[in-house]
């Protein structure tokens, strides 16, 4: 029996299982990934990095908190250059996000404004990496009509975003979001973000192939994941500031 036929769910119930499938599948987890940057004009840069994540978890209940920690290893220009993720639970409270620059031996700051801007030079955004809060929209359920989920979002602060919103597609039976379009204010579409392969990984259904378009200038961006990992005991040490400057190596395989 699917969620569909048992029951109906609401906008809001669909977009915190989608949430939860997409982003705090397991206790914690690690990954290697692969982005492939491609202009307009076709011409291609690669990144490489290495993910682990850990959820806040109190009481034997996630609390919707999470800690990120991203080293990238190629090419040799950024290697070393390492992002660091507090994922708040809270409206109030944006998530805090770091970026240590080796070359300049710098930590900065990501500021709020600056979430929705290039992650190193793809068309990823900083939030896509984290994902962006559930708590921060509205949600309306337009279609269930089909094998998919058909969810408007419109942000909770405008002002606060580039968007005026955006149609998420969620599969019914994995509630991995398939699709995500976002429309400028003019309505015009003008960016998606597309699940390209997804495969079920120790009982979690996983994106392991995505693609970030730009729909006006024509470029987009590949994200390649493998060697994914769940459960994997990582201590919350790992998730400081320290690791910054000194990553924990042995767990970035």
């Amino acid at each position: 029996m699917t969620y569909s036929t048992a029951y109906a769910l609401t906008a809001e119930q669909i977009i915190r299982k989608a949430e939860q499938a997409a982003y705090y599948a397991g206790d914690d987890g690690s990954s290697l990934a692969r982005i492939i940057i491609v202009d307009q004009q076709g011409r291609k840069l690669m990144r490489q990095f290495s993910l682990l994540r850990k959820d806040v978890i109190e009481n034997g209940q996630q609390t919707g908190q999470q800690n990120l920690l991203v080293m990238f290893s190629r090419p040799t220009d950024i290697k070393g250059t390492v992002f660091r993720v507090e994922k708040s639970n809270n409206i109030e409270q944006d998530d805090n996000r770091w970026l240590y620059l080796p070359g300049l031996d710098l930590v900065k700051r990501i500021a709020a404004s600056d979430k929705r801007t290039s992650f190193v030079g793809s068309h990823f955004f900083y939030e896509d990496v984290s994902g962006r809060s559930t708590l921060l929209d509205n949600f309306e359920l337009l279609d269930s009509s089909g094998e998919n989920y058909l969810i408007k979002a419109t942000p909770k602060q405008p002002e606060s975003v580039e968007f005026s919103h955006y149609t998420v597609q969620i599969h019914k039976q994995n509630f991995i979001p398939v699709t995500i379009d976002y429309y400028n204010q003019d309505n015009k579409h003008y960016r998606r973000v597309e699940a390209i392969q997804i495969e079920t990984l120790q009982n979690h259904p996983t994106v392991t192939r995505s693609k970030v378009s730009d729909l006006i200038s024509g470029g987009y961006t590949l994200m390649e994941f493998r060697n994914v990992q769940y459960d994997i005991g990582l201590p919350d040490s790992l998730f400081s500031e320290r690791s910054l400057r000194y990553p924990p190596s042995q767990w970035f395989k």
